[in-house]
């Protein structure tokens, strides 16, 4: 191959277009834990899969000899609309025919989802854009990137309440935006977003023409015995440009088996459809199987709850007042504040060396803002993934390395 010919080597990737996850093993490759390890850095549920899961599978595996519709099987449309109707009240049911596809989990779901809004959405006053909370789970700005957008990170800030603030975004701005993330409850700060702010949302995106991007993810665990609301309840009767994504990774302790789905705006849907038709495969039948014996059952969800706030108890009597904790409203991550103890990877470091404990530091889950700051610099992200004995050991690590 000559020089002419050459293939030119790309430019390494800046840090913060990297994976957080590959950057949290380089930081710590070379260091040995001080006390058995207790992995707290990936938001990966260990709590028991539901019984159902084998008997289910089993019934169905001859089905792993088919290529499954890509939008879904009547069965699981019509099982995830149901549960939807169920949790939300929603006055108008959802249509599982056109309001509702399957998905590999929601990670391909709203990658795929940020491509598909900048061909469906038009008539953008400048560059198109995709706003984007700041800190924000990774598939977001990937999505962004992906769909030629120019990604608009929003800080989301104790002063903001852990939420984007509306207030803070300027026309020009929404004039060009095409879609714009949400999380309720958020990752990592686990905030819930309240029926106004959500109300005002949806009339700010069909003012000026964009999709929200509803991530609820975590919709069902919450802390304090009130559930969030869904994006889909605000926005009846025809969820116009308003687009939920949930999964069962969270709900049911089943991140193994990738699948999710999609639900609200039929006009958008129609459009994305044709994209995942030709890029995405299919869900095996059998995975959807388990999904629909999933949405049927709700005792597993209450018992998966019930553990999630056992573990915010002992959090809240172990940690106490210290690195600025407060029990968050819904999802399973603590958001610690150790700005006072040299930074958050040096706390990082200092949990592994000394305590055995690996989590993530928060400015990997950030970017820098258009002030330059980054909204995660100076935070740890704890998972409380693991059982409560295990989690408890972890919290007292916690306070016994950083003080």
């Amino acid at each position: 191959m000559t020089a002419a010919t050459a293939i030119q080597q790309p430019a390494p990737l800046k840090a913060e277009g990297r994976s957080p996850f590959v950057r949290l093993h380089e930081l710590l490759a070379d260091i040995e834990p001080g006390k058995p390890a207790i992995n707290l850095s990936v938001g990966e549920p260990q709590h028991p899969i539901p019984p159902f899961v084998g008997p289910v599978i089993a019934a169905h595996l001859n089905d792993f000899g088919r290529y499954p519709a890509n939008k879904g099987t009547d069965g699981f449309r019509k099982a995830a609309a149901g549960w939807l109707n169920q949790r939300y009240q929603l006055a108008r049911p959802v249509n599982p025919e056109s309001e509702v596809i399957v998905l590999n989990g929601t990670r391909e779901g709203l990658f795929l989802g940020a491509i598909a809004a900048n061909r469906y959405v038009t008539g953008r006053a400048g560059t198109p854009a995709i706003l984007i909370p700041n800190p924000f789970y990774a598939a977001y700005s990937a999505g962004a990137a992906a769909a030629g957008c120019e990604p608009v990170y929003l800080p989301t800030t104790r002063e903001t309440g852990f939420l984007p603030d509306l207030d803070a975004i300027d026309e020009a701005l929404l004039k060009r935006t095409v879609a714009f993330f949400i999380a309720s409850p958020s990752n990592p700060q686990g905030a819930v977003a309240d029926e106004a702010y959500l109300a005002r949302l949806v009339a700010m995106a069909r003012r000026y023409g964009f999709l929200i991007f509803a991530d609820e993810c975590y919709c069902e665990i919450y802390l304090n015995g009130r559930a969030p609301h869904g994006m889909l309840a605000v926005s009846q009767p025809d969820f116009a440009n308003v687009v939920v994504f949930h999964s069962l990774s969270k709900r049911s302790n089943l991140p193994g088996l990738r699948v999710g789905f999609a639900a609200g705006d039929r006009h958008f849907l129609s459009r994305y459809i044709e994209l995942r038709n030709i890029a995405a495969p299919q869900v095996p039948v059998p995975a959807q199987e388990v999904a629909i014996a999933a949405y049927a059952d709700e005792t597993h969800v209450e018992k998966n709850r019930e553990l999630y706030v056992a573990k915010f108890d002992l959090a809240d009597q172990i940690i106490g007042n210290r690195y600025g904790y407060k029990r968050p409203a819904g999802g399973f991550f603590l958001w610690l504040d150790v700005s006072r103890h040299g930074g958050d990877e040096a706390a990082t470091v200092k949990l592994w060396r000394e305590g055995g404990l690996r989590v993530i530091p928060g400015h990997y889950l950030a970017r820098d803002g258009a002030d330059g700051r980054n909204p995660g610099m100076g935070y740890i992200r704890v998972a409380l993934v693991q059982d409560k004995e295990v989690t408890a050991d972890a919290l007292h690590r916690i306070v016994e390395v950083l003080g």
